[in-house]
């Protein structure tokens, strides 16, 4: 593709991978951009035994306790064993899967397994808050519980990359003084620091257009909508309800955008951005 054809829309300024769904995850400087997305990425996920269900913290009031945990590869280079992070720094190799299950099942109080295979038709659930307005394919939403179909052989709720740009979150911190809008609580695969002059949710124009950042490119799919997850304490993050507010009250519910991978390829922390 020729030059004239794309546009330097910024650079890359953080890179994250999340071993274990709804667990936090590794920042880093290069990753692997692979069919299905960051190499390692949801690589693993917990399972209800007793219902089947894929373990979200999206429902969290039976699966909370899993946002405090957080997750990395053994090895410098997303090989070996996932290390499970407990609050308090105990760690447990999924090596040793009978004592991380074990340890698991004890704080969650169910018996769950590790699992690093979604099964054909595994679901998922969700809780909508207790909160006006929440809209979604038309249909609004309210201290609910909804249920959705994992890809076969996948941890994604949907697509595979989900990038966010810095302009998007300086916008929310401005609309909401009191809130904090720190990426952690987004989990986005690739931050973006939009070239001078970029405001407000500049990523919402890249939607059906494709990035290329150093060796890959991403087909920008959609909006990313957003979920009770972000209104979840993690860390030295408070609750705060305004953060999941604030994405419908101004921006349909969405905050960065999807994206599926259309050229494998290595991408670094200072890359630059292009959009085509």
């Amino acid at each position: 593709m020729s030059a004239a054809s794309t546009e330097v829309v910024g650079r890359v300024v953080r890179l994250h991978r999340y071993p274990v769904k709804s667990m936090g995850g590794e920042r880093l400087e290069a990753v692997w951009i692979t069919p299905r997305g960051v190499e390692g990425d949801r690589a693993g996920a917990l399972v209800d035994r007793a219902t089947g269900r894929v373990v979200s913290a999206k429902r969290p009031r039976t699966w909370g306790a899993v946002f405090g945990l957080s997750a990395s590869f053994a090895g410098e280079n997303g090989d070996g064993p996932i290390v499970v992070r407990f609050e308090g720094g105990e760690t447990v190799s999924s090596a040793d899967r009978r004592r991380l299950e074990a340890r698991l099942s004890t704080l969650l109080d169910r018996d769950v397994a590790f699992a690093t295979e979604s099964p054909e038709g595994a679901t998922c659930e969700y809780h909508w808050p207790d909160m006006d307005g929440l809209v979604q394919d038309g249909r609004t939403y309210r201290d609910e519980i909804t249920s959705w179909e994992l890809p076969t052989g996948e941890f994604f709720d949907s697509s595979s990359l989900h990038v966010l740009t810095t302009a998007s979150l300086e916008h929310l911190r401005a609309l909401v003084p009191g809130s904090d809008f720190h990426p952690d609580r987004f989990r986005p695969n690739i931050i973006i620091e939009p070239a001078a002059g970029a405001r407000g949710f500049v990523e919402n124009a890249w939607v059906g257009r494709a990035l290329h950042i150093g060796d890959a490119r991403m087909q920008v799919t959609k909006p990313c909508l957003r979920c009770v997850m972000v209104t979840l304490p993690q860390g030295k993050l408070p609750k705060d309800p305004r953060v999941l507010r604030a994405a419908f009250d101004h921006n349909e519910g969405n905050v960065g955008v999807k994206c599926e991978v259309a050229g494998a390829g290595t991408v670094r922390v200072g890359d630059e951005v292009c959009l085509a």
